[in-house]
């Protein structure tokens, strides 16, 4: 084993990687207590009282859970996996960075929290122009954006640090992973770094009268689709490199592993249209381009999906399982640490079959603003990814903090994972199902002045409800478990990193060749995006003043 995974981890770092896990489950507990509000008002059980808007909630739901939650988590887990993976110890610059990221983010998140509460930013997750925030909330985003660009900036100098010291090594698996995932965020970010200050903050503090909509929302989605693998990669490093370990087991492919994330990076950026299919003002050609380019992800989500269950059979095979489906029976369903993460597996096998539907032209015109989109991002985010953070929790916090992971909070957790998997049950496939049956999303509690249609929308919005309240009393459960492991026993807890299989070949070298892989990224942006966008210049009629609807 190598001497720096059986070294406790370094106390200065681990305090960097507590606050940014501390902070990212802070909102989500504030963005649970809005989606649980969300999810009673669209169910028709609970009327709002007076100075809150539905709209305000949704916003606060989205931005905290789906941006805030998740950046924090994923910039806390991927310093952790470098920190451990690439010389024990950040390096003192890569250490300010870390925390410089964190005070920036932090800033920012503050400031657009207090907008959304004062109902100045009701603009939905999105953020869609033409509805118009203060100017307050863009410069908000903005911060949060440079905030986690500086945090990738620490990552990079890590990373470059460590292959100059160690010249013809292949580096750590873990830390070209998080290179990757932080790569992919730099880039797609630079599209909601262009809207939010060559666009939104001049229009909203009027400072021009107009703004081009269509290229804002094509700024936006250049940035919306790959923040959907931003989300995904750390947690595929989850379960390509950690739990291999916990299983007992080996990564069945270090070159397989590291060639899907190189495809990810590639073909995850410039795939934005297709959440733009049923927008006019783009070529019916280039949509089609960036739907074929869409479909290429699944390449390298079913090389996931075979190296992952590969390593499961390889490791019952090992402990003696016999049969087709013997080694099932071997694997640790008892652990948390696994059973999380697996189960939001498991969910992404129906989640990546619903993205299929959306990214697909004539399907995606039934079920484009209905509430099928809003129950696959809960599938997606919140399920598979979701779960997989919840895993990675109940083994990180313990290993940072020289911690204990107690029979307990194990059992706790095993609890909390069911209890989550039953309310997204009950939410997401009450949403899927009302979705075909034509209900929109964006949408506050409403029965269309008693239409027959409407009417018949109500006993899933019930049960969408139902899901909700299941849902937050999993999430205070599993604050409940956060808290129970920053106060567990002192004690040694291993941060499991798994080890390769011996390959029969070495992982070659041009995978980490990432002047290459850029340039080709680069490449593959520009043929999608250059004519299209250069074509949404000239429309005139896209030019809108901003609205405040609420």
């Amino acid at each position: 084993m190598n001497s720096n995974q059986s070294q406790s981890f370094n106390r200065r770092d681990g305090a960097l990687v507590v606050a940014h896990i501390v902070f990212a489950f802070v909102a989500l507990l504030l963005g649970g207590i809005a989606g649980l509000l969300q999810s009673v008002v669209r169910g028709g059980m609970y009327t709002l009282p007076g100075g809150i808007g539905y709209y305000q909630l949704l916003t606060a739901h989205g931005v905290l859970m789906a941006l805030v939650f998740t950046t924090y988590f994923i910039i806390g887990f991927l310093y952790s996996g470098v920190s451990k993976t690439m010389g024990g110890e950040l390096l003192p610059l890569t250490h300010r960075l870390g925390w410089a990221g964190f005070v920036l983010m932090s800033l920012g998140t503050l400031i657009d929290v207090v907008m959304i509460l004062l109902n100045k930013a009701s603009v939905l997750y999105t953020f869609y122009a033409p509805l118009k925030a203060s100017p307050y909330f863009y410069i908000g985003l903005a911060l949060v954006v440079v905030g986690s660009w500086l945090s990738g900036f620490g990552i990079f100098y890590h990373y470059m640090y460590w292959k100059k010291t160690h010249r013809g090594k292949l580096s750590p698996l873990f830390g070209f992973m998080a290179v990757c995932t932080m790569l992919l965020w730099q880039i797609a970010t630079i599209g909601v770094a262009v809207e939010v200050l060559v666009q939104l903050i001049p229009w909203s503090f009027g400072w021009t009268e107009k703004i081009n909509v269509m290229l804002s929302r094509t700024l936006f989605w250049y940035f919306g689709h790959p923040l959907v693998y931003f989300w995904l990669l750390p947690a595929y490093i989850c379960w390509y490199v950690i739990i291999p370990k916990i299983i007992g087991g080996k990564i069945f492919s270090d070159a397989l592993a590291r060639m899907s994330f190189i495809l990810l990076l590639l073909f995850s950026i410039p795939v934005g249209f297709h959440h733009q299919l049923t927008e006019p003002g783009i070529s019916p050609l280039w949509k089609f381009i960036q739907v074929v380019l869409t479909f290429m992800v699944v390449v390298p989500s079913l090389m996931t999906a075979f190296s992952l269950f590969a390593s499961f059979e390889s490791a019952g095979r090992a402990k003696g399982a016999r049969g087709l489906f013997g080694w099932v029976k071997l694997l640790p369903w008892k652990d948390v640490r696994f059973f999380a993460p697996f189960m939001g597996m498991l969910v992404f096998i129906p989640a990546g079959a619903g993205g299929i539907v959306n990214a697909s032209n004539q399907m995606n015109v039934v079920v484009h603003n209905t509430l099928w989109v809003t129950g696959h991002f809960h599938l997606t985010v919140a399920t598979s990814v979701a779960l997989t953070f919840f895993g990675i929790t109940y083994w990180l916090i313990p290993a940072v903090t020289n911690r204990l992971l107690t029979p307990r909070i194990n059992r706790l957790g095993i609890i909390q994972t069911v209890i989550w998997c039953v309310g997204m049950l009950f939410m997401s496939g009450a949403m899927h199902t009302v979705g075909l049956l034509g209900s929109p999303r964006r949408t506050a509690y409403t029965t269309y002045g008693d239409h027959p249609d409407a009417v018949l929308w109500m006993p899933y919005y019930a049960a969408m409800a139902i899901g909700g309240i299941i849902l937050f009393i999993a999430l205070a459960l599993m604050i409940y478990n956060v808290v129970a492991l920053l106060r567990a026993p002192n004690g040694y807890t291993e941060y499991p990193i798994g080890e390769a299989a011996e390959p029969e070949e070495a992982t070659p070298r041009y995978l980490e060749r990432w002047k290459v892989w850029i340039a080709l990224t680069v490449v593959l942006i520009l043929f999608a995006y250059t004519i299209p966008v250069m074509d949404m210049f000239g429309h005139a009629s896209t030019q809108s003043p901003g609205y405040v609807t609420w």
